[in-house]
């Protein structure tokens, strides 16, 4: 594989965002969700119209981890008022950082993550956090490495399912 490279997106990328957002989500949580729910999130948070509306919001920026034309992986942050919480603190939140899964293993989710935490710094802010599903072991593993905290939580609603995400930051 050549070398990965992190692009920031834009409208016309769309079609491409739709697919690789509802692929990774379902990728990531299928197994231990019911099909009805996967589909009532899917439909309501991943639609293209959701998508965007999200891509044009001037305070939430996507990129995409690319090998040449194959796009591996996702980020997507906020800041300001986007933020789902921590609305107007100097802080940055990572929405997404999601990895198709033949790639996994290839340290995609380590370069999203760097190029967050480097925007965070470019743009002064103090931290920078996010929220992790609270059985997701293996995101809570790599953030935790990476410096990350649980601070907090905070309810995230799947369908009809109401799950716990823990938040967790690293200051900068």
């Amino acid at each position: 594989m050549g070398e990965i490279k992190v692009r920031k997106i834009t409208s016309v990328d769309l079609t491409d965002l739709v697919k690789i957002s509802r692929q990774t989500f379902t990728e990531t949580f299928e197994e231990v969700n019911s099909e009805e729910d996967m589909q009532k999130y899917l439909s309501e948070n991943l639609s293209e119209e959701q998508l965007q509306s999200e891509l044009d919001n001037p305070e939430s920026e996507f990129y995409f981890a690319e090998n040449k034309d194959e796009i591996l992986g996702y980020l997507k942050l906020n800041s300001g008022n986007s933020q789902t919480e921590n609305k107007n603190e100097n802080s940055i939140e990572i929405e997404r950082i999601y990895v198709l899964k033949e790639f996994l293993r290839m340290k995609i989710g380590q370069l999203l993550l760097d190029h967050s935490i480097q925007i965070a710094k470019e743009k002064n802010a103090e931290f920078i956090w996010l929220g992790v599903w609270e059985h997701n072991e293996r995101a809570l593993k790599f953030y935790g490495k990476n410096g990350f905290e649980v601070y907090s939580k905070h309810d995230f609603v799947l369908g009809k399912d109401v799950q716990t995400d823990l938040l967790m930051k690293m200051n900068l």
